[in-house]
């Protein structure tokens, strides 16, 4: 089974975009947009004329063979990105197409996996958060790990969702108010209980997203190191009760290694 292409890139957007993300849904073995769809994406564009497009990423049911799941998923992804451009939406200069197939974290609800998710970023105010973080870390002892609460991501991706984006510019903020720290970024995931699909590169993948947003925004990255844990050190037993509790499993921490 191939390994699932992750969006790292699109944590280089400027520090005042928000990420997130719209899902449109196909009929089993259907990659044509029924007019309902249609409505959806037209409502979005209305919502978020100013809106980039990042990505656009199929989906299909488990249902077939692998390879007529991998073929169906990129035709529904491309359905969708014909349709957006028709509409004349902005796209990203490093802006991704791809089809999953059937490889990602099926929901037991079949005809939500039959989907395609547009991923993409709206300018926001910036929003200030709260000195709690940074009291923790600055007051932190070599050794001691700091959980960056309220950093999470969606499923199976590095992407951060939305309302998350504050705690990274925090943290940006904390490592250059504090030129002698140095930290390990350390990723999680939730939700596998699958043996036969090893999904734990994801956490890597997640850790080294933060990584590479702050070397980008200016931390030396020799200050810098990053980890990934898969789901060996859950917050929440797995599988988790809710959505709640996947979001505190999918995660970043930071340890110090030097201050």
């Amino acid at each position: 089974m191939k390994n699932l292409l992750l969006f790292t890139f699109l944590l280089s957007f400027s520090v005042g975009f928000a990420q997130d993300k719209a899902e449109i849904f196909f009929a089993l073995n259907r990659y044509d947009l029924e007019i309902s769809q249609r409505q959806k994406i037209d409502s979005w564009v209305e919502k978020y004329p100013k809106a980039k497009v990042l990505g656009v990423y199929g989906y299909c049911d488990h249902l077939g063979t692998l390879e007529y799941n991998d073929s169906l998923s990129v035709k529904r992804a491309k359905s969708v990105e014909d349709y957006l451009r028709s509409r004349e939406v902005a796209f990203a200069e490093n802006y991704s197409l791809k089809g999953y197939g059937e490889s990602f974290v099926q929901s037991k609800i079949r005809e939500k996996n039959r989907k395609v998710e547009i991923v993409y970023a709206i300018p926001e105010a910036p929003k200030k958060p709260d000195g709690q973080l940074q009291k923790k870390i600055e007051t932190a002892k070599i050794g001691d790990k700091v959980r960056l609460p309220g950093l999470n991501f969606y499923n199976m991706s590095d992407v951060v969702v939305p309302n998350s984006r504050p705690v990274l510019d925090k943290l940006l903020a904390i490592l250059n108010d504090n030129p002698n720290l140095k930290v390990e970024i350390q990723g999680h995931i939730c939700c596998q209980t699958d043996k036969e699909k090893d999904y734990s590169y994801v956490s890597t993948q997640r850790a080294k997203a933060v990584y590479d947003f702050l070397v980008k925004n200016g931390v030396k990255s020799n200050r810098l190191s990053y980890k990934g844990f898969g789901v060996s050190s859950p917050l929440r037993p797995i599988p988790e009760k809710n959505e709640k509790e996947q979001d505190e499993n999918r995660r970043v921490e930071v340890e110090i290694i030097g201050n």
